[in-house]
């Protein structure tokens, strides 16, 4: 029996690590569970589409090819009325996935109380009349109105902006229609992924170097309609041969040269992508000036007969500038 007195004093010892085992264990199948979320609570990716919710109840892993003719309509028209309206990319993401949440972006004549249409807008709650929150146009106008007269909203996550518009009954719904809404950005409005945790378009390495070290040597050339060099150029002249040193093929226009990479949201621009003027800057077909971002806030551009070649600071404020930047040669998003 006393040989087995060391084993009786483990015995405290060896259940305390047991029980301590077990306590980790459990510990850490939990927090697997909740996908890594400190409380507890599962918390989908930016990215990640899958969802439940919304009048038409749940619907796991909801892609833009699940949706009907009638959804996509109505998310073309919000992204429509954006445009119109001027409102930068996030804004339109807000505003889809608030529809998402709201009505699975149906113009439904029904909802909780007197709420109806894409957004669910109350007429008691001075949204408008019955025939206006269910007009899809209006709806979404007042929506984003109301969205963008909040204080810094571009930087707030999506379920903030949706929420601080909304005052929804369940303030963390809108964030699971992210990657639905940034799908449809992309695919009806030609932007890349917009504010979500999602990769863009990424140059390939010393491109973007290469293309802006060749426009910086032409400094000081004259500008001359339809030049490409080498003596003088003009602004897509330029471009086409500052990207061509570095390996690749841009169309000779302007306009053209819009659609020759992905897009992303001009204030999300990095060295080496493209800013555009326009005429009418929602619309491509208008645009008269391309322009290379060198980063730090600074472009190099051939400008206009008269002038040379020249760097001079980004033209963030003016009114003619195209709200997307190209990257050249990644791939588009859309085929428009």
């Amino acid at each position: 029996m006393r040989a087995l007195r060391p084993l009786r004093l483990l015995l405290p010892f060896v259940a305390i690590v047991a029980a301590l085992a077990l306590f980790i264990g459990v510990a850490f199948v939990a927090f697997s569970a909740s996908g890594g979320t400190s409380g507890g609570a599962s918390t989908l990716g930016a990215c990640d589409a899958s969802s439940s919710g919304g009048l038409a109840g749940g619907h796991a892993g909801v892609r833009i090819g699940d949706l009907s003719q009638e959804q996509r309509d109505n998310a073309a028209t919000i992204i429509g009325v954006a445009k119109s309206m001027g409102a930068p990319p996030r804004a339109w993401l807000v505003a889809l996935a608030t529809a998402m949440q709201e009505s699975t972006l149906r113009n439904v004549n029904y909802g909780d109380r007197d709420s109806l249409g894409l957004f669910q807008q109350r007429p008691s709650q001075g949204w408008g009349s019955p025939a206006q929150v269910t007009d899809p146009v209006y709806s979404t106008t007042i929506f984003l109105r109301r969205l963008m007269a909040i204080p810094g909203w571009e930087t707030l996550p999506v379920t903030v902006a949706a929420q601080a518009v909304q005052r929804s009954g369940f303030p963390d719904a809108y964030a699971k229609w992210e990657g639905l809404a940034s799908q449809l950005v992309s695919q009806l409005a030609d932007v890349a992924a917009v504010g979500t945790s999602c990769g863009t378009a990424v140059l390939a390495q010393g491109v973007a170097g290469a293309a802006i070290g060749f426009a910086l040597h032409e400094v000081g050339k004259p500008y001359v309609w339809g030049a490409t060099g080498p003596n003088s150029y003009d602004c897509s002249g330029l471009m086409l041969q500052a990207f061509a040193s570095a390996g690749i093929t841009l169309p000779r226009v302007a306009w053209q040269q819009y659609k020759a990479g992905g897009h992303v949201p001009v204030r999300q621009a990095q060295a080496g992508d493209l800013l555009f003027l326009a005429t009418d800057p929602t619309d491509p077909n208008t645009i008269h000036h391309v322009m290379l971002y060198m980063g730090d806030n600074k472009i190099v551009e051939a400008p206009y007969t008269g002038a040379s070649v020249r760097v001079v600071p980004a033209p963030w404020n003016d009114p003619e500038l195209v709200p997307l930047a190209t990257r050249a040669g990644t791939t588009p998003n859309s085929a428009a």
